[in-house]
């Protein structure tokens, strides 16, 4: 239930509980969307939480260009997840963050169950507060099958990344699942302390003057606030039906859209596209979170979490939720 603020207006808190980890406030980046240099155009230590651009333990080149083209309110990518390898960033990245109080998040992937496990396993160090598995990645081991697809790859690579840490475990799933909630909750039985709902979206596009697909790769993952009502919807979904938290992602560019997903069941929420177009953007929703909380006289943000009003409420039930 949405609870009033005290008649002193007292600040809002934005503190959360989520897989694992205390946040300060609920905003942080979307793996791939954030790096060191955004240090030279915002105060770091505002954000929820850091979440790194996915890392592999061999370095990786990527796919070949063009590896970005826009669409109609959004963002198609297939960047290939280049990577310097796991031992430059334990080296090399992980000090930089150090210097900062919110907690480190590291996204890894693998192309194995074994592979999943052993990065776990070696970024459990200091300086790093908790693993996001990136399992939407091809496993070699079931013929190139998406790990996200499936719920008994999903249960098989989470259960081997918890027997390797006891960090907080958090799964980033693929919405290009059949059955979303399945994935989500076999990640839950599998031992994970937080999902991340959800990825990119497969999608495509061509030039009509050269006939070529417009990315070098030919398909891509599709960002940005035409995936919202999608990744909400799924949100919804997943949080209607799971015990751990989650965290929403896909479209968020305003602190409304942040709402929606915490109505929606959503314990925090993963910015992406939109820090391209506008690099403050966290730090807006951030600022944005506590004025709306204050305007509507909630004390806490977690008052916000799961409060969609149900279509079949009663008149006094909704008035009470409101």
């Amino acid at each position: 239930m949405v609870t009033a603020a005290s008649s002193s207006a007292a600040p809002v808190s934005l503190g959360v509980e989520v897989g694992g980890l205390r946040l300060q406030n609920p905003v942080m980046p979307a793996s791939g969307t954030f790096a060191e240099g955004l240090a030279r155009v915002m105060d770091l230590n505002r954000l929820g939480a850091f979440v790194t651009k996915t890392i592999t333990r061999e370095f990786r080149a990527g796919n070949p260009v063009p590896r970005v083209c826009e669409t109609t309110e959004g963002l198609i990518n297939s960047i290939g997840i280049p990577s310097k390898g796991l031992d430059y960033f334990r080296d090399n990245v992980v000090p930089f963050y150090r210097a900062y109080s919110p907690p480190l998040v590291v996204s890894i992937s693998a192309p194995t169950v074994d592979g999943f496990a052993s990065m776990a396993r070696d970024l459990t160090i200091p300086g790093v507060a908790a693993i996001e598995a990136n399992i939407s990645c091809p496993n070699i081991e079931e013929d190139g099958r998406s790990f996200a697809m499936e719920p008994r790859l999903t249960e098989a690579v989470t259960a081997a990344m918890r027997r390797a840490t006891a960090l907080p475990l958090w799964v980033k799933l693929t919405p290009n699942t059949g059955d979303i909630v399945a994935v989500a909750r076999a990640a839950e039985a599998g031992g994970a302390d937080a999902v991340v709902v959800a990825n990119t979206i497969l999608a495509m596009r061509i030039d009509t003057e050269t006939f070529r697909p417009k990315l070098g790769n030919v398909l891509g993952g599709l960002s940005g606030p035409a995936v919202k009502p999608i990744a909400l919807r799924m949100v919804y979904q997943c949080a209607d039906k799971l015990a751990i938290p989650v965290i929403g992602c896909g479209g968020i560019a305003t602190a409304e859209d942040a709402v929606e997903f915490m109505l929606a069941g959503a314990r925090a929420v993963q910015v992406g596209t939109t820090t391209f177009v506008r690099p403050m953007a966290m730090i807006e929703i951030i600022d944005g979170l506590a004025a709306f909380c204050a305007r509507r006289g909630i004390a806490d943000v977690n008052a916000l979490v799961g409060a969609v009003v149900d279509g079949n409420a009663a008149p006094e039930e909704a008035e009470a939720l409101l």
